[in-house]
Order: structure tokens, then C-alpha cells, then sequence
């Protein structure tokens, strides 16, 4: 896969490989954990502590 560059579109360079399976593969466990978010039983675990899912995931890789 080429994508061109510049005003012309002449000048060619090596594109980017995207494996659209995966990508597919973790949209669906996104949405399923924001949806077990929005879940009345998340909200108790959080407030028990016992919520190790998301927990986990912030831990590892930050965000609000």
C-alpha cells in the first residue's frame, strides 16, 4: 500500500499495515467494558474496593 504525498500526489511512500480483525476485536471489548461501567454493580464494586477490571486497566495504563 502506497500513499502519495505532495500537491500532485507523485511522490509515493510505504503506507501503514493495519490488521482490521484486531482492531475490530478490541472495539467490541471496549464498548463491553464501558458498558459493564455504566452497570450499577461496577459502581458497588467501587465503592466496596473490590473492583479489580477497570481498576487494573487505569493502573496499567492511566486515564481519568
Amino acid at each position: 500500500m502506497t500513499i502519495g504525498f505532495g500537491f500532485d500526489g507523485k511522490e509515493k511512500k510505504k503506507g501503514i499495515q493495519i490488521n482490521w480483525d484486531e482492531v475490530s476485536n478490541l472495539s467490541k471489548e471496549y464498548k463491553k467494558l464501558k458498558k459493564y461501567m455504566k452497570t450499577n454493580l461496577y459502581e458497588i464494586k467501587t465503592l466496596s474496593g473490590d473492583e479489580k477490571i477497570i481498576s487494573e486497566l487505569l493502573r496499567k495504563y492511566g486515564g481519568d
